[in-house]
C-alpha cells in the first residue's frame, strides 16, 4: 500500500491545497504533519510572538478539521530538516509532499530535506500553492523576468485562465487521509517555549474560520476598496494579509472572486494580489535583494548612522503624529495599514536618512503578516533602491500625507491620546499650535509630546543631495508628495 506524508508549512488549511490534493490523489494512505521549526523559532527576538500564537491556534484548528475527515496532524517541535526525514522513515512512507516556498533559506532547507529523503529512498515533491503565477511563468517577450510592475500586471492578466484559479478538489480524495497514533496531540504554546500575547484582546481571528469571516466581510465591501483603502481610520482594506501569509485562505479563491466581480474596487484589490506575485518572482529571480539593493548602484548610498533617531522612529516619538501613530499601531498590534507603511518607510529613509535595511528588519520582527518578499519589496520601493521604486527625487511629506489620508486626525488620536484635544487644524503639525493653545489642549510640545526630531524641508534637501551625488544629478525636478 503506497503512502505519503504531507508537510504543512505556510498553508494551514484543509481545502484547495495543492500538496494535499496531489498526495491524496496518488497514494492510498496520506499522513499530515506540521513542524514548529526550532531553527526559525529560536531566532525570534521574543518568546511572546503574535505570529507563533496565530500559527499555533491555526494548527489546532487544522488538526481538528483533518480529524473530522478521518485524519489528523502529527505535530513536532525541532529542526524541520531533521524532523521530516526521521518522521517519513518512521511512517515508512514512499514520498513527502509540500507546497513550494520561495525564500532563500526555505529553498536551502527543502533541498537539504529532499537529499536526506533521497538517501532513505523516499521521494520529495513540491507544488505551487501560495501564488497564482510563480518563478518564470510570467516573463517579458524576451523571456526575461519583469522588473516593472505595470507590464508584469498586463502579462499576468493576459496569461490568466480559469485553470489557474481552479480550486484543488481535496474533498474528492479525503478518504485516503490516515489517522495519526492515538496519543498524538498538538503541543501547547508553553511546550514549544512561547507565551500568550495580546492577540485575543486585539480580536485577531486565527485559522481557516477566522479567514472565512474576513473574506465574507470584505466581499461585501470590495466595491468601495479603491476609494477607501488609503485612509487608515476607515474600514477600507481586507485585513487578510496575515491569512495570506500563513495560508489559512486560498489565493486562488480570492483572486477568482475579485476577477469575476470586476469593477474598480475588485480590480484594484486584484492588483494588490498581483503585486504579491510580482515580489515573489523578484525574490526568486534576484535573491540578492535579501541583503542588498535590487539596483546594485544604490548599495553605495551613504546612509546615516543615527541610533537615537532610529529609536525615536521605532518607539513612535518623532514628533510627526502620523508617523508616531503608525509606529504605535505596529508596536501594539503587529499590524500597520499599507498607506502608513509607505509613509513611515519614506520618513525613515528620506527624512532620517537611515538605511532601509534597519526598517525592514524592524518590520520583520513586528509584523504579524511579515513576508520576506513583500516586506523587502515594499521597503526598497520606499527607499528608491528597488524594482519599479518610488523615484529618489519624489519624497513623501509626512504632514501633507497626514492631511490627505487622515484629514480629521481620527487615526492619530486613536494612537496618540495626548493629542486628543489638539484642534483638527493643528493635529498634523502640533508644533505650529500657539503655546497658549498648547496649554489649553493639554499638549505642550517638548513636554507632553515631542518636538519634531528633524525639519522635513532640511531633511528633504539632504536626501536630494545624498542621492543626487550618487546619480550625478542635482534633483532639480524633485517632487514632494
Amino acid at each position: 500500500m503506497s503512502s505519503a506524508l504531507v508537510w504543512f508549512r505556510r498553508d494551514l488549511r484543509d481545502f484547495d491545497h495543492a500538496a494535499l490534493y496531489h498526495a491524496l490523489k496518488t497514494h492510498r494512505r496520506v499522513f499530515c504533519a506540521f513542524v514548529f521549526d526550532s531553527e526559525i523559532l529560536d531566532a525570534l527576538p521574543s518568546r511572546a510572538d503574535r505570529r507563533v500564537e496565530f500559527i499555533h491556534a491555526s494548527v489546532v484548528e487544522l488538526d481538528a478539521a483533518l480529524r473530522a475527515r478521518g485524519g489528523g496532524l502529527i505535530v513536532r517541535h525541532g529542526p524541520a530538516r531533521d524532523v521530516i526525514p526521521a518522521l517519513a522513515a518512521a511512517l515508512q512512507v514512499n514520498a513527502v509532499f509540500a507546497n513550494r516556498d520561495y525564500e532563500p533559506q526555505a529553498i536551502a532547507r527543502d533541498a537539504d530535506v529532499a537529499e536526506r529523503l533521497r538517501v532513505l529512498g523516499i521521494g520529495f515533491s513540491d507544488f505551487k500553492d501560495q501564488v497564482v503565477f510563480e518563478k518564470s511563468e510570467v516573463l517579458t517577450k524576451s523571456s526575461t523576468p519583469f522588473s516593472v510592475f505595470t507590464p508584469y500586471k498586463r502579462a499576468w492578466l493576459a496569461a490568466l485562465t480559469p485553470f489557474h484559479l481552479k480550486a484543488y478538489p481535496v474533498d474528492k480524495y479525503a478518504a485516503a487521509l490516515a489517522a495519526p497514533a492515538p496519543d498524538e496531540r498538538v503541543p501547547s504554546l508553553a511546550e514549544i517555549g512561547f507565551e500568550p500575547t495580546n492577540l485575543g484582546e486585539l480580536g485577531i481571528a486565527c485559522g481557516m474560520a477566522g479567514g472565512r469571516v474576513l473574506v465574507d466581510d470584505f466581499m461585501k465591501r470590495i466595491d468601495r476598496y479603491k476609494r477607501g483603502r488609503d485612509f487608515p481610520a476607515r474600514k477600507g482594506v481586507s485585513y487578510l494579509s496575515v491569512h495570506l501569509r500563513f495560508g489559512t485562505v486560498s489565493i486562488r479563491e480570492l483572486a477568482a472572486a475579485a476577477h469575476a466581480r470586476g469593477g474598480e474596487g475588485a480590480e484594484t484589490w486584484l492588483s494588490e494580489l498581483i503585486w504579491r506575485d510580482f515580489y515573489f518572482q523578484i525574490l526568486w529571480h534576484h535573491p540578492r535583494v535579501v541583503g542588498g539593493s535590487f539596483r546594485p548602484e544604490f548599495d553605495r548610498v551613504a546612509w546615516d548612522a543615527e541610533p537615537g533617531l532610529f529609536a525615536a522612529w521605532c518607539e513612535g516619538r518623532t514628533g510627526y503624529p502620523i508617523v508616531d501613530a503608525a509606529m504605535r499601531q505596529i508596536n501594539h498590534s503587529g499590524y500597520m495599514h499599507n498607506r502608513l507603511r509607505m509613509i513611515v518607510a519614506s520618513f525613515l529613509t528620506k527624512d532620517l536618512g537611515i538605511d532601509w535595511r534597519e526598517g525592514e528588519k524592524y518590520f520583520a520582527d513586528q509584523l504579524n503578516d511579515f513576508d520576506l518578499a513583500a516586506n523587502n519589496g515594499g521597503w526598497q520601493w520606499a527607499a528608491s533602491t528597488g524594482c519599479d521604486a518610488q523615484p529618489w527625487f519624489r519624497i513623501f511629506n509626512p504632514v501633507t500625507q497626514s492631511e490627505k489620508f487622515d484629514p480629521e486626525g481620527a487615526f492619530i488620536r486613536r494612537y496618540l491620546p495626548e493629542l486628543a484635544k489638539v484642534p483638527d487644524k493643528y493635529i498634523h503639525a502640533p508644533w505650529t499650535l500657539p503655546p497658549i493653545d498648547q496649554k489649553l489642549a493639554g499638549c505642550v510640545i517638548g513636554v507632553d509630546y515631542p518636538a519634531p526630531v528633524v525639519d522635513h524641508a532640511q531633511a528633504r534637501e539632504r536626501t536630494l543631495a545624498r542621492f543626487g551625488v550618487l546619480k550625478g544629478e542635482a534633483g532639480g525636478d524633485a517632487a514632494e508628495e
